[in-house]
């Protein structure tokens, strides 16, 4: 397998192939991992993901004061609040049980069982991304449930991975009812005490929060504050800050670790495809390289060569607006403040960083500019700050300046043959509401185990195709909001009532679920194998603790090990039939007898690797289902699964 782009997407995408025992190279034109300040969200179906795959563990921030002790298999604490090992306690102390009541400013893994903290701290508009992607209203960065297994990875190299605070305000509000859909999460509670697969206890004073409570945080929908992203309780945290820098150091780890070989400097010239595989010619530090694999995949950002090279079709729209981005030193003019500023003329987003230093983004709505794609000079951001703000500024020591625009593209098909595409390389929209990073994880979480299987030869029929079904889509979908919200910032007093009829919704917090599910990726439902399927076919199953044959645990610790599960829930389940028709599949699937679960009101259901349900009783067997997804039955090796979350 041979990925080109060594961003966070392939790099993801490059962990889950060798932690499933594909052979994978990654093939990156950057000499090294840019400091350059670009996405920093991941939202809440992108952060749930993560989890059930073990990537959260490690993702630690350090702290401003004297370290504490390190909780088992974790990152040492560091100051007040440091996440450490499994917990995050008072005063930069490890906690063993789930968490303090301490400053979190990071994720801290609790074993896969419900755990709770209170958030640190961030800014208005906090976390701005090489766009308008960053943090919401809030001041307060929290999450709730975090978990994904005992054992947290101190870092890439022997340093330290950080996460920014998330500028989320902590609070809980009821469960939305779901119009035809059903909750999976609806009535699950943590029991008085958890124990995980590694027998770790959370207690009830920690992990009591009850699956009807929803805990969230304050984002932004156009710059409008107020947009409350919540998750169900047992879940982490709904929005998570982390440059992508610290992403990919911490991606490239993991898929170094599992066995992925990273070529760092190496720009491709040619791409071709065979009936056997594909070449991707590069050339690097010592000349051209030729790699070979059954299958390519394009992770190689916007202006991806594999896309142009393969030839797949776009769709785009093209830019109406200029945005500028570049961190400065304000020497004159007085004091930027902090936060989102709208004027008749434009945006400015401003954001006080490490040294002195102010992030800036500007939106100007009069046009594109005739100069995209040239170098941005001080000068020019200095007046455009000065033009939208209506007073002089003086600018000095930029850094990172650069320019982009409402630009959108979306790959007519995410697969030709033996080729894929997957992040900027598909789809390409405004960087408003930090969605970018978390849909291209989300392209290879969705990818990552069904090109394993393909490559492995255990993967169905139409399995590969199924990518472009589920997630081009998705992408789509992220385009139209992000559209959407940019007509929304643009000046002129005829969308004032618009605005403010926006501003009224979001103010009422439940009145707006419909646009934070969009915005977080938690309204995504996947097409259906057919007309018969069970409502539950295509929803995600959010994590349930279950008490079965081995004990308790809940569904991101059965999930850490990448395989699908067959969970059958009580007598009705472990006696009707369906484990005796998944025999064929025992190598590949892993069948769970639990009790049954109050709100899960099905006697099975087949869950995919993803988290995503792929089957559920009331709908026939699931011998159906198995087959479209993993081919025929048989009597099968085991297939190598890892333990995403550990290194070693």
């Amino acid at each position: 397998m041979v990925v080109v782009g060594g961003g966070p997407v392939g790099l993801l995408l490059a962990c889950e192939l060798a932690g499933r025992g594909v052979s994978v190279v990654v093939v990156e034109s950057g000499s090294g991992v840019s400091g350059c300040p670009k996405a920093t969200t991941v939202h809440a179906r992108a952060v749930q993901c993560l989890a059930r795959r073990g990537y959260l563990s490690g993702l630690v921030t350090e702290g401003d004061g004297a370290g504490g002790p390190a909780g088992p298999g974790g990152g040492a604490g560091a100051g007040v609040g440091a996440g450490a090992g499994l917990g995050g306690g008072v005063g930069g102390a490890a906690a063993c049980d789930g968490g303090g009541a301490g400053v979190v400013r990071g994720v801290v893994d609790v074993g896969g069982v419900a755990g709770v903290g209170v958030g640190g701290g961030g800014g208005l508009g906090g976390g701005g991304a090489a766009g308008f992607g960053g943090g919401g209203a809030g001041s307060v960065a929290g999450f709730a449930g975090a978990g994904a297994g005992v054992g947290g990875f101190a870092g890439v190299g022997g340093g330290r991975v950080s996460v920014e605070s998330s500028g989320l305000a902590a609070s809980a509000v009821p469960v939305p009812a779901a119009s035809g859909v059903p909750v999976p999460s609806s009535g699950v509670s943590a029991p008085s005490s958890v124990s995980a697969a590694s027998g770790v206890s959370v207690p009830s004073s920690v992990a009591g929060v009850s699956g009807s409570v929803l805990v969230g945080g304050v984002f932004h929908f156009a710059g409008i504050p107020g947009l409350e992203i919540s998750v169900p309780a047992a879940e982490p945290l709904p929005v998570l800050k982390c440059s992508q820098e610290v992403l990919e150091r911490h991606f490239e780890g993991r898929a170094r670790a599992a066995g992925a070989r990273v070529l760092r400097g190496f720009r491709v010239e040619r791409v071709r495809q065979g009936s056997g595989g594909v070449s991707v010619v590069a050339r690097g530090p010592g000349g051209l390289v030729v790699c070979r694999g059954g299958f390519v995949v394009g992770a190689d950002g916007a202006r991806s060569v594999v896309r142009r090279q393969v030839g797949f079709g776009v769709r785009s729209w093209p830019a109406t607006v200029s945005a500028m981005a570049g961190d400065v030193r304000v020497v004159g003019g007085g004091v930027l403040e902090e936060g989102w500023h709208r004027t008749e003329r434009g945006w400015v987003l401003v954001r006080h960083v490490e040294g002195g230093m102010v992030r800036l983004r500007t939106l100007n709505c009069r046009g594109a500019s005739p100069r995209h794609g040239e170098p941005l000079l001080l000068e020019e951001l200095e007046r455009e700050v000065g033009w939208i703000t209506g007073r002089d500024v003086v600018l000095a020591e930029g850094r990172w300046l650069s320019r982009f625009s409402d630009f959108s593209r979306l790959a007519s098909s995410f697969r030709m043959g033996r080729v894929l595409l997957a992040g900027d390389a598909a789809h390409v929209h405004f960087p408003i509401g930090g969605q970018g990073l978390s849909t291209g994880l989300l392209d290879a979480v969705n990818l990552g185990w069904k090109l394993a299987l393909a490559v492995r030869g255990r993967a169905g029929a139409g399995l590969l195709d199924t990518y472009d079904q589920e997630r081009r889509p998705a992408a789509q979908r992220v385009i139209d909001n992000t559209r959407a919200q940019l007509a929304l910032m643009r000046p002129g007093p005829e969308l004032e009532p618009l605005r403010a009829l926006f501003g009224e919704l979001l103010a009422q917090r439940g009145e707006s679920g419909v646009l934070a599910s969009m915005v977080s990726g938690q309204d995504t439902v996947l097409p259906g194998r057919g007309t018969k399927g069970s409502a539950w076919e295509g929803t995600f199953l959010h994590n349930a603790v279950l008490q079965t044959r081995e004990g308790t645990v809940d569904v991101i610790g059965l999930l850490r090990q990448g395989s699908p599960l067959l969970l059958l829930f009580g007598e009705r389940g472990s006696g009707g039939g369906y484990a005796e028709q998944a025999r064929g599949w025992a190598g590949l699937v892993r069948v769970v007898h639990a009790e049954p679960v109050p709100g899960l009101a099905c006697d099975a259901l087949l869950v995919r690797p993803d988290g995503y349900i792929a089957w559920a009783s009331g709908s026939g067997g699931p011998a159906a289902a198995l087959t479209e997804y993993f081919g025929q039955g048989a009597t099968a090796t085991r297939e190598r699964g890892v333990l995403a979350g550990v290194i070693g």
